[in-house]
C-alpha cells in the first residue's frame, strides 16, 4: 500500500510536502558549524552562558532543553501535525507527565479497556491513591463511553486505537466529540499506528502519546516516549505549557543519545511501515486458513469488525497481528515458545519479528480481572524479514 501522507502546513495553492520528506528534514537541518549532514548528539548536561542568564540558543541545562532533543521534538510534531512535541525517557513517563499536567485530586478518566497494561497500571495503581478515579469502557461502544462520562469530574478520555493486543478500532472523531461535550480532553495512544498511518490530532484529539521505543525508533535499541499536542487549551492556558512544565519540573526527559536514535528511526518510518504491513497482511490471511487458529485479529481483514472504520481513519492497517488458538491456553503457550525467527519478547515495532503471550507478559497486571486478555491469545509484531521465512517459522510452531 502506497501512502500519500503529508505533514505540516503549506501556503494556499502550494503542493504539500510529503511525509517522508518531512520525516527526513523537519528539525534535522545540517549542523551550521561543521556542515555535518546529520545533526550531532549534544552529549552535555549544561551549557556555557555568555552572561548571567544570557543563553546561547536558549539552552541552559539539558533537563530544560537540549538541541538534539529539540530537533527530534520538532520532527515528531511536524509528522503528527501538532504544535509541540515533548520527548520523555519512556512511554509511561510521557503518559504520566501528561496526566499529571491536567488532572487534580477528585478528577475522573474514561479509559479504553482494551489497551496497554502499563497504562492501566499507571492510572489504577499509581494515580488512584492520589484520588484519580477511572472507568474502563469498550472503546468500540460509543454508548458505553457516553455513559461512563461523569459531568463535572471527567477530565480525560483516553483511547488506544488500534488497541493492544486485541487490535480493536475505535472512532477517534466520535470520541473527540464526546470528550469536548464534557469539557474534557481526548488523548490517543498512537503507538500501534505510528504517525505514518494515523494522525489523531487531525481527527479531533487534543493530545497524542507514543512509546517511541516502538515504531518511531523502529530498531529495538532505544527506550523513549513522547507527547504531541495541538492548539488545545486547558484551564485557560495552552495545553503545551502545562505539559512543558511537567517535562521540565519532573525531569523524566529523553537523553540526547535516545533522542538522536529516535530521530534516526523516524527518517525511515514510512519505508519500514510499508514492509511491516505488507508482511502482516500476508501473515493474517495465511493464519485464517490454519486449522489450529480459532480467530485472527487484524484490521486489514475484511471480516474484522473495525475494518471499514480503520480504512476510513487510517492510511493502512499496521504491522501487529494477534490470533487465538483453537486448542486453548496450552497451545498458545507452545506456539509462543516454539518459534525460532520470531523472538519471544514483550516489545514491538522493531525491524525484527517478535512474538508475545500477552496474558502473562504485557498484560499480567490485569490477569484474573474483567480486563484480562484471553489466555489463548498470541500477539505478533511482524518484522521486515522476508515473509516466506516468517511463514516457515510460524508453520513450524503451529504444526508442533
Amino acid at each position: 500500500m502506497t501512502t500519500t501522507t503529508t505533514a505540516g502546513p503549506a501556503p494556499t495553492g502550494a503542493r504539500v510536502q510529503g511525509f517522508t520528506t518531512t520525516a527526513v528534514h523537519a528539525g534535522q537541518a545540517p549542523d551550521p558549524l561543521t556542515g555535518a549532514v546529520i545533526p550531532p548528539v549534544h552529549q552535555t548536561s549544561t551549557f556555557v552562558q555568555d552572561g548571567i542568564n544570557v543563553l546561547r540558543g536558549g539552552h541552559e541545562y539539558s533537563r530544560g532543553s537540549n538541541p538534539t532533543r529539540s530537533a527530534f521534538e520538532a520532527q515528531l510534531a511536524a509528522l503528527e501535525h501538532g504544535e509541540r512535541a515533548f520527548a520523555f525517557a519512556s512511554g509511561i513517563a510521557a503518559e504520566d507527565a501528561l496526566l499529571r499536567a491536567v488532572l487534580r485530586p477528585g478528577d475522573h478518566v474514561v479509559l479504553g479497556a482494551d489497551g496497554y497494561g502499563g497504562t492501566n497500571r499507571l492510572i489504577t495503581r499509581v494515580l488512584a491513591p492520589w484520588q484519580i478515579a477511572s472507568t474502563p469502557v469498550d472503546g468500540t461502544d460509543l454508548d458505553a463511553v457516553r455513559a461512563a462520562v461523569r459531568p463535572g469530574t471527567t477530565r480525560v478520555l483516553w483511547l488506544e486505537t488500534p488497541s493492544n493486543p486485541l487490535l480493536g478500532i475505535a472512532d477517534v472523531a466520535s470520541w473527540a466529540e464526546l470528550a469536548h461535550e464534557a469539557g474534557a480532553l481526548l488523548v490517543v495512544d498512537n503507538t500501534f499506528a505510528s504517525p505514518y498511518l494515523q494522525n489523531p490530532l487531525l481527527l479531533g484529539a487534543d493530545a497524542v502519546v507514543h512509546s517511541t521505543t516502538k515504531y518511531v525508533g523502529g530498531h529495538s535499541d532505544v527506550l523513549g516516549g513522547a507527547v504531541v499536542v495541538g492548539a488545545a487549551q486547558w484551564l485557560g492556558a495552552p495545553l503545551a505549557e502545562a505539559v512543558g512544565f511537567q517535562q521540565f519540573a519532573a525531569g523524566a526527559v529523553a537523553g540526547p543519545q535516545d533522542s538522536w536514535l529516535a530521530a534516526r528511526g523516524l527518517k525511515t518510518l514510512s519505508l519500514r511501515m510499508e514492509r511491516h504491513q505488507q508482511n502482516a497482511q500476508r501473515i493474517a490471511e495465511w493464519l485464517l486458513g490454519r486449522p489450529e487458529v480459532a480467530q485472527v485479529l487484524y484490521p486489514g481483514l475484511p471480516e474484522h469488525p473495525g475494518h471499514d472504520l480503520a480504512a476510513a481513519q487510517m492510511r493502512g492497517f499496521g504491522g501487529m497481528v494477534s490470533f487465538r488458538l483453537a486448542a486453548g491456553e496450552a497451545a498458545a503457550r507452545a506456539v509462543a515458545e516454539g518459534t525460532r525467527l520470531y523472538a519471544l519478547s514483550v516489545s514491538l515495532g522493531g525491524v525484527e519479528s517478535l512474538i508475545c503471550y500477552p496474558s502473562e507478559m504485557t498484560h499480567a497486571t490485569v490477569r484474573g480481572t474483567a480486563l484480562a486478555v484471553p489466555v489463548d491469545l498470541v500477539r505478533l509484531s511482524v518484522g521486515i524479514e522476508d515473509v516466506e521465512d516468517q511463514l516457515e517459522d510460524l508453520e513450524r510452531a503451529l504444526s508442533a
